[in-house]
């Protein structure tokens, strides 16, 4: 099962690290932090950068939440794990599906390209292709879409990189 964590935004990494430090790998399967690539131009040149893909939040592996719950008492600097009442609630296998479909085993979302025509986006390669109606926004200068999607049991805006390469009527 999928959990999440809330932590300090900019404090993400240090806390994946501690995770993996203090918890038993027997108990934590995997901890990770879900990144998306996304093109930044500087000395007149693009580059790739990445980005965290929902800042403030630490994503948690496991089959056994409560020596989890345990465990994580250890970690210095995390806030919570979401929750429904006081129960510890995993993502949904829909969630799950979502950010596997994103961003594969790595969980890193690669660059998408596509192309505008007239109202419509078009993607053609990339992660996107095929979630053309999550895109509620693009911001073409920034070579970014902005999506609408279900996440920790509520609806989240997340960014993504996308480079639309024309734009037809």
């Amino acid at each position: 099962m999928w959990y999440v964590m809330q932590v300090r935004t900019g404090t993400e990494e240090k806390i994946r690290c501690q995770c993996e430090k203090v918890i038993d790998c027997s108990i934590l399967e995997r901890c990770f932090i879900p990144y998306f690539q996304r093109k930044k131009r500087f000395q007149g040149e693009w580059h790739i950068q990445k980005e965290i893909l929902f800042p403030g939040y630490v994503f948690l592996i496991t089959e056994q939440p409560e020596p989890l719950t345990d465990g994580l008492k250890k970690v210095i600097g995390l806030t919570k794990l979401l929750k429904t009442g006081e129960e510890i609630t995993p993502l949904s296998k829909e969630e799950v599906a979502l950010l596997m479909k994103l961003g594969n085993e790595e969980q890193e979302v690669e660059m998408s390209t596509g192309i505008i025509e007239g109202d419509k986006v078009r993607i053609f390669a990339g992660p996107l292709q095929g979630m053309e109606g999550l895109i509620k926004k693009i911001d073409r200068h920034k070579r970014m879409a902005y999506l609408e999607v279900e996440m920790f049991g509520r609806t989240v805006e997340m960014k993504v990189g996308l480079e639309i390469v024309s734009r037809i009527g």
